[in-house]
């Protein structure tokens, strides 16, 4: 909570928080930090599908669930916001059907079947479109949480799915599901480096490029302390401190406004080494908090 004291941003995406039917865990979480309202869906994430979709004989585990989780709720997204959520005009595509998206590729092989397709998400977690009240007219947020491109097989199921998650936010630009959100930004962690680490990583150049988006660049000293041996990408873009190789450090988590906002500020917190702060961002876990600061 520290970092986002010294950060204080006016909306903030959670990733990984479990959560709960009265959304009480997330009203809590919201006051301590300082937010006024909070806003969650019950993610796909540990969402029972009934089927074995690891193909290991058994069935409800973490692998058998429309994200991985080990129950009904397990590592969701909240929203936390100094203004209003106007939850009456929040569009969930969360329950899209993979095989239902324009274009979708899907994996082939024994861990792939009619019945799987029948009933497999294409959200790892969740895809929202939520808007927020603010002081100068609505703002949509655009949030997910795609799955790591890896841990399968030969079959590439999560580096395809991957790739769809992002391709489902094109889409939703080009108006396929309603209306194409105007004054928005789209905030998650898409879990692909544009240029290093596993994954279709073209896909998420292909995000970054597109002219209805802004790339702020946000940068940090830390990330490029720890720029990794070979690594092709900017270091100071990384958002993610895993081991050397595996994957190693990486950018994979994104703020990105639409190109109709002045971008006047943005940084991800990770402060050099020989920084008092260091000590936070470390504590935090791998992933480090990105912000850009925003004006109409």
């Amino acid at each position: 909570m520290a970092i986002v004291e010294q950060v204080a941003p006016d909306v903030l995406l959670l990733t990984d928080v479990d959560y709960d039917l009265d959304g009480e865990a997330l009203r809590n979480l919201a006051g301590r930090m300082g937010f006024e309202h909070s806003f969650a869906l019950a993610p796909n994430s540990g969402m029972a599908t009934g089927l074995d979709l690891d193909g290991n004989g058994r069935i409800g585990e973490a692998r058998d669930a429309q994200g991985w989780g080990k129950f009904s709720g397990d590592s969701g997204m909240g929203l936390l916001s100094r203004w209003p959520f106007d939850p009456d005009a929040v569009r969930d595509l969360s329950d899209l059907l993979w095989r239902d998206l324009s274009g979708a590729v899907l994996p082939k092989g024994p861990l792939w079947t009619d019945d799987i397709a029948a009933v497999q998400r294409l959200s790892t977690t969740g895809h929202w479109i939520v808007p927020v009240l603010a002081p100068g007219g609505p703002v949509d947020i655009l949030a997910f949480s795609a799955t790591p491109p890896v841990f399968d097989g030969p079959e590439d199921r999560n580096g395809l799915r991957n790739r769809d998650e992002l391709r489902l936010w094109t889409q939703v630009l080009d108006g396929a599901f309603g209306p194409a959100p105007q004054d928005f930004v789209l905030l998650g962690n898409t879990n692909l480096d544009p240029f290093d680490g596993d994954g279709l990583r073209q896909a998420m150049r292909d995000v970054l490029a597109d002219p209805r988006l802004t790339d702020p660049l946000p940068v940090s000293a830390g990330g490029m302390a720890a720029a990794d041996p070979g690594q092709t990408g900017d270091p100071a873009l990384d958002t993610a401190d895993w081991p050397d190789g595996a994957p190693g450090n990486l950018r994979v988590d994104y703020v990105l406004p639409a190109a109709t906002w002045t971008v006047t500020g943005a940084g991800v917190f990770w402060p050099a080494p020989d920084d008092p702060d260091a000590a936070l961002a470390q504590a935090a876990g791998p992933h480090r908090l990105v912000w850009v600061d925003l004006h109409r």
